[in-house]
């Protein structure tokens, strides 16, 4: 017996723009008042690239007043005016995408949105997520040249505490692709929930078939993103590098994940000791992203941010 799928709600004469962080490709839709009904079948048509129009997931630019998560991101901070409301390309939603944030407020200033002015100077942007509120400033490449967006991630932790990180690993990962032995994993939490997994070189990295998504036991409760990571030599003092694949919940492999890159770099960071650096630089298939540790806890991303295409559904 076969069934026919879901109907998504009507999205004819829906007006939307593509972007991308490293490749980690978003389709954005600007609505200010929270007036679409954007359901689970329509995130899944947006996202699929033989039906829709193509991405890992979709972005929408809701004023925080308009939204019941909203709330909760003005009480922290009266300036994050605008919310992200991110879709996972399954229809569900995300607690937070590094990748996106950067997109979503090059799209905010692109629409006007934004006064530019809220970033000139050093100044930080505030942007409501359902992981708190995210500060965003212009920044620079590793070669000095503007472009770029940091983003203040907030908090991370260690959900297996103490224990996961002197043992360096919480959970197992079975990779398929990888001579079928289940990998140790290291659990973070950025937000949203991950498992970093080292691998012994680039030829393991190559080899390992994201095509199905990794095994991680015991299973997270709402399962997580998983990071296969190469730690690299240093590029230059007090610069760590490593290279990165990542298999996202709800999505597959993708070109790239931002809060993945966090993880993996505070991963690689906690294995190598008190002495690893601070700041550190991800390749990822889809480009390179900047990681640093910052006090209390916290963590920044910078990277590029990229508008590709403005257009209307028919």
């Amino acid at each position: 017996m076969t069934t026919e799928p879901d109907a998504p709600t009507s999205l004819s004469g829906l007006r939307f723009t593509t972007g991308h962080g490293t490749e980690n490709d978003f389709v954005l839709l600007t609505d200010p008042d929270g007036r679409l009904a954007l359901d689970d079948a329509a995130v899944r048509l947006l996202c699929d690239r033989r039906a829709g129009v193509g991405a890992d997931g979709v972005i929408r630019a809701v004023r925080s007043d308009a939204l019941p998560e909203g709330a909760a991101a003005l009480a922290e901070d009266p300036g994050a005016t605008w919310f992200m409301d991110y879709r996972n390309a399954d229809g569900s939603a995300a607690q937070m995408c590094g990748n996106g944030v950067r997109v979503l407020v090059a799209h905010l200033l692109r629409e006007r949105l934004v006064d530019p002015a809220e970033l000139a100077d050093g100044r930080a942007l505030a942007v409501g997520t359902r992981s708190g509120v995210k500060r965003v400033t212009a920044a620079e490449d590793d070669e000095g040249r503007p472009g770029w967006f940091a983003v203040d991630m907030g908090p991370w932790t260690v959900p297996g505490g103490d224990a996961a990180v002197a043992e360096g690993f919480d959970v197992t990962v079975g990779v398929r692709g990888l001579d079928g032995v289940p990998r140790p994993g290291l659990s973070l939490d950025l937000g949203n929930p991950h498992v970093v997994v080292a691998l012994t070189g680039r030829e393991e990295l190559e080899a390992a078939d994201l095509l199905a998504a990794p095994v991680v036991e015991p299973a997270p409760a709402d399962g997580a993103n998983v990071e296969l990571v190469v730690p690299l030599d240093a590029p230059a003092p007090g610069v760590g590098a490593l290279l990165m694949r990542v298999s996202e919940r709800g999505v597959g492999e993708t070109r790239s994940c931002g809060t993945g890159a966090c993880a993996a770099a505070l991963a690689v960071r906690l294995w190598a000791g008190a002495d690893s650096p601070d700041v550190w630089r991800v390749a990822v298939p889809g480009g390179r992203l900047r990681v640093r540790a910052l006090e209390g806890g916290r963590v920044e991303l910078a990277g590029p941010a990229v508008l590709v295409a403005d257009g209307v559904l028919a």
